[in-house]
């Protein structure tokens, strides 16, 4: 029992950040989470959180979804959700997370300390400059598919295309339900949600829902320039977290 109230504190600290920015709270979540429930455990439980969570928000803010990048985000993914799945039954990831996360940590301190200096905003992508960006894309399709959280790679594609804090939110987390829909549907087929997960799982909502009430509240509060600063200092944090997790 006091390991699931030490994940329900941290399901409630990650799960208010993914409502006030709409991504971060399972790779945020998951080092935490995998040392006191276990990694196979843990992995299942936050994805069904992290679902629950992205559906509300979809629900709540339907009519603030970009149709047009909610689509080039989610068909760039599932090339790559795949192939992170295999890796993840395989357990063939510590490099990849290495990688994925020095990469998260320079790109974020780059964003903030451009916002610092009070830099222009950057041009919107072009059909020549979005290419590296679509690869980026695919590439958080493969993470995703391993952590259940292809976050950090999708912002940094969304950071450039969806510039209102609301669209930004509502259309990150309508990909999060699509892919962790995906991911949910295998487990239930191979048979590997127990009663353990069923009931951790249900324990753990209360502290959710706590989060989505304050997250909301400050969400409302912030205006554009802080919530990219937000953005982007989640980014760092998400990718400190997934380096100390290795």
């Amino acid at each position: 029992m006091s390991a699931l109230l030490l994940s329900g504190l941290v399901v409630f600290v990650t799960h208010t950040l993914e409502a006030i920015t709409g991504f971060g709270c399972a790779v945020l979540a998951m080092p935490f989470v995998s040392a006191l429930l276990g990694v196979h455990m843990a992995v299942k439980v936050i994805t069904f959180l992290a679902w629950l969570l992205a559906l509300y928000l979809v629900v709540k803010n339907y009519k603030q979804i970009d149709w047009k990048q909610y689509a080039i985000i989610t068909g760039c993914m599932l090339l790559g959700l795949p192939v992170g799945m295999y890796l993840f039954r395989t357990q063939q990831s510590d490099t990849l997370n290495l990688m994925l996360a020095l990469f998260i940590i320079i790109v974020s301190l780059s964003q903030l300390w451009r916002s610092a200096r009070g830099g222009a905003p950057r041009a919107p992508l072009t059909k020549k400059t979005a290419l590296p960006y679509y690869l980026l894309l695919v590439a958080g399709g493969v993470i995703h598919g391993i952590f259940s959280s292809g976050g950090p790679l999708v912002v940094l594609y969304a950071t450039r295309t969806l510039l209102d804090k609301g669209r930004f939110r509502a259309t990150l987390c309508l990909l999060w339900t699509t892919l962790n829909t995906i991911i949910l549907a295998t487990y239930f087929i191979e048979g590997s949600v127990t009663k353990d997960v069923a009931v951790s799982t249900g324990l753990l909502i209360p502290f959710v829902v706590a989060g989505i009430i304050v997250g909301e509240r400050i969400h409302n509060k912030v205006d554009q320039k802080k919530f990219t600063l937000i953005v982007f200092s989640m980014l760092l944090l998400t990718g400190v977290f997934m380096l100390i997790s290795r």
